[in-house]
């Protein structure tokens, strides 16, 4: 039996994945959780063998729980479930550690098809990426364009996403476990990357990104 936990924000997500999952006899949650240090404690409590993450939780990152998790309990095979277009995050999940990244818009029966793929050690991705990785690697990263928001950390892009919910430094601060001198650091370092001059653009930029991408 394969047990699973769920990692993810919004209750109502979780419970129809669980009943979704459930429906498959060798299938089985042991645990859900909402936010990283919740699903630090669960996936160290009951040791699974699938963990699914969101990217956007009750509070951290997505990304840096995938991070945790490996480095912590590397035998935890991770797989994401975001709302995210997979070109915004999926690279980044994979350099994090998770071995496959599904869109929510997706059909649920998808997320079968990933478990079992990644259970036998495959990386679940759809043809498209997969073909753009592809792409890369053959060509050459510096040969593709990527947008400006491609070059900022997982943290950066992190920060990035909540000031575009309009989060203050401190609101970030907290959702982040960051101090607030750090949040500014990154701040600082967005408004570079992206060329940026003052905070009223950076705001504006990263509002319209968060409503572009979800």
């Amino acid at each position: 039996m394969t047990q699973i936990v769920i990692v993810d924000d919004h209750p109502s997500t979780r419970f129809g994945l669980a009943t979704r999952i459930e429906l498959e006899p060798d299938l089985q949650i042991c645990g859900e959780a909402a936010d990283v240090d919740e699903a630090l404690e669960l996936i160290g409590q009951v040791r699974p063998d699938v963990a699914v993450i969101d990217v956007s939780l009750k509070t951290g990152s997505g990304i840096d729980l995938i991070k945790q998790v490996k480095e912590a309990h590397p035998r935890v095979k991770m797989l994401v479930w975001s709302m995210y277009e997979e070109g915004l995050y999926a690279e980044r999940a994979l350099r994090a550690g998770a071995l496959g990244y599904i869109n929510k818009q997706q059909a649920t029966d998808t997320i079968v098809e990933a478990i079992r793929t990644i259970m036998a050690g495959d990386l679940f991705l759809s043809k498209e990426l997969s073909a753009k990785m592809l792409h890369r690697v053959i060509q050459g990263k510096e040969s593709v364009a990527l947008s400006p928001v491609d070059s900022l950390s997982d943290r950066e892009l992190e920060t990035f996403r909540l000031i575009g919910q309009g989060m203050n430094t401190k609101d970030i601060a907290k959702a982040m476990d960051l101090r607030p001198k750090t949040v500014e650091t990154y701040r600082a370092r967005i408004k570079d990357k992206l060329e940026i001059d003052d905070m009223a653009a950076l705001t504006r930029e990263a509002t319209q990104w968060v409503l572009e991408n979800g």
